[in-house]
């Protein structure tokens, strides 16, 4: 049960918005700056999509993996976390301006006035919610100076912000903008890692 709310704990992160940062340190040239920020502005006002792919997230003792889709209309969102088959553990997170639902709790249905508030209540974790939400695009968040480095495929390798590092393993450079398929996000001694299967945009 442990391992299951802690994926809740993790899940939430890409619910939140996200705006862009006005501080950025970047190793690298200003052309590869510019494709950033376009690619910023131009997935700054997206927010009708549906991602699906897998999770897997440790705290440095206890961890475990799953599979999420995660549906956002507007301010309104809902990712459901689907564990292995031999666990039978799911949640199901919803909710927009007016608070936050999870279900899949042991002790029944929590709600709370938004979904970092709702799992601080529930588990004690405090994540950067706000941040993951950004990092998942390939995007700085709004959180404070962010450090960029640059691969050969000319897209963000590494994002280092507010302590963590974002590791961008693969990227899918077929869609304009692009959007990464691998992201490893880490900050001793959690740890973070989607794999994104599928970016449906409405």
């Amino acid at each position: 049960m442990r391992r299951w709310l802690c994926f809740a704990a993790v899940v939430l992160p890409l619910l939140l918005a996200a705006c862009v940062p006005q501080a950025v340190r970047v190793k690298g040239d200003a052309g590869l700056l510019g494709a950033q920020l376009a690619r910023e502005r131009a997935l700054a006002q997206a927010d009708h999509w549906v991602l699906q792919g897998r999770l897997g997230v440790s705290n440095g003792k206890d961890g475990g993996s799953g599979s999420f889709s995660w549906t956002q209309d507007g301010e309104q969102y809902e990712f459901v976390l689907r564990g292995p088959a031999i666990s039978g553990m799911n949640f199901r997170l919803s909710g927009g301006p007016d608070g936050a639902l999870l279900e899949g709790m042991a002790h029944g249905p929590l709600r709370g006035p938004d979904a970092e508030a709702l799992m601080r209540k529930a588990l004690g974790w405090e994540v950067p919610l706000r941040d993951l939400r950004a990092w998942v695009l390939g995007l700085r968040a709004d959180s404070g100076p962010a450090e960029l480095s640059f691969g050969e495929n000319r897209l963000p390798s590494l994002l280092q912000q507010d302590g963590w590092t974002v590791d961008y393993r693969e990227w899918d450079d077929a869609r304009q903008p692009p959007l990464p398929t691998k992201v490893f996000a880490a900050k001793v001694p959690y740890k973070v890692k989607l794999s994104i299967e599928s970016w449906q945009f409405q």
